[in-house]
């Protein structure tokens, strides 16, 4: 276990929040945002999810007494979507009020197909109360050309993500090359009709489109920005905030690591030599 804990430092800024804000600390002195993701999904428990709201609520005084200017992703079935829908959208008003009160935002993250749904509609709720949320959308659903243009009739802020879950083929695109085709369709309609999006991608060839496109239409540059998980592609990032983008890394921390490093190292062969080579270091 312990060669896990080691071989998941690479993409998991630590377990607590204090060790996560050394990270958060050094990105901001290298010109990147963050978001902070407190691990965790799945939760059946409703004492589980209790405690994971409490650990976002706590979270958020942690960063406000920092004065640290941090923005949170979180997912629903770590906060009760899978107990009951009611009971999560209750959560999801604690958290998202508290992080208002301090002038931050709260990204929800999205997860399995079989939540999407779910998933978009306590966002739609919470949209029409708070202007503080946003959602994430992943590029390999069929659905999400469809969602995308829902989200941005309710005003909202989108991150658009590849996507990480194993997905049947009747759901999801299954070849990169497509699936990079209409994550570049996605962002072009992102950047031309929607508020502030993030473009979620580790992609060379869709982060170089982006940029092209941006300052080909002139598009200024604080009208959206780059997402990347942090551990990833860190000269990509470094790079890009050096040239003057915007940049926000993903930095997730905390003790439920496991199915988070597992799509890591599902996702691409790169992240395993990633893990290799940190490892070696």
């Amino acid at each position: 276990m312990k060669l896990f804990t080691r071989m998941a430092g690479s993409f998991v800024a630590g377990e607590t929040a204090e060790e996560a804000l050394k990270q958060v600390r050094k990105l901001k002195d290298k010109g990147i945002m963050v978001t902070l993701d407190i691990l965790g999904e799945s939760v059946t428990d409703r004492a589980q999810a209790d405690k994971a709201v409490q650990d976002y609520l706590d979270l958020l005084d942690i960063l406000k007494e920092n004065k640290e200017d941090c923005h949170v992703s979180l997912k629903l079935t770590q906060m009760g979507l899978d107990i009951e829908e009611e009971y999560c959208y209750r959560n999801m008003v604690r958290i998202v009020s508290k992080a208002k009160e301090s002038g931050r935002f709260v990204r929800i993250d999205m997860e399995g197909s079989d939540v999407t749904q779910k998933t978009l509609d306590i966002f739609y709720r919470l949209r029409k109360e708070f202007d503080n949320v946003g959602i994430a959308v992943q590029a390999y659903l069929h659905r999400t050309a469809k969602d995308v243009d829902d989200i941005i009739k309710a005003k909202g802020k989108i991150r658009l993500c590849k996507g990480a879950y194993k997905e049947p083929a009747k759901v999801a695109i299954k070849k990169m090359k497509d699936i990079r085709e209409n994550f570049i369709k996605l962002t072009e309609t992102l950047l031309r009709e929607s508020d502030y999006p993030a473009i979620g991608s580790h992609d060379g060839k869709i982060i170089e489109w982006t940029k092209a496109y941006v300052e080909e239409n002139k598009i200024p540059r604080d009208a959206f920005e780059f997402q990347l998980l942090y551990g990833l592609r860190n000269k990509t990032q470094q790079k890009l905030a050096a040239d003057g983008w915007r940049v926000r890394a993903y930095v997730p921390f905390g003790t439920h690591w496991f199915p988070y490093f597992f799509r890591r190292l599902r996702e691409r062969k790169e992240n395993v030599f990633v893990v290799l080579k940190n490892m070696f270091r």
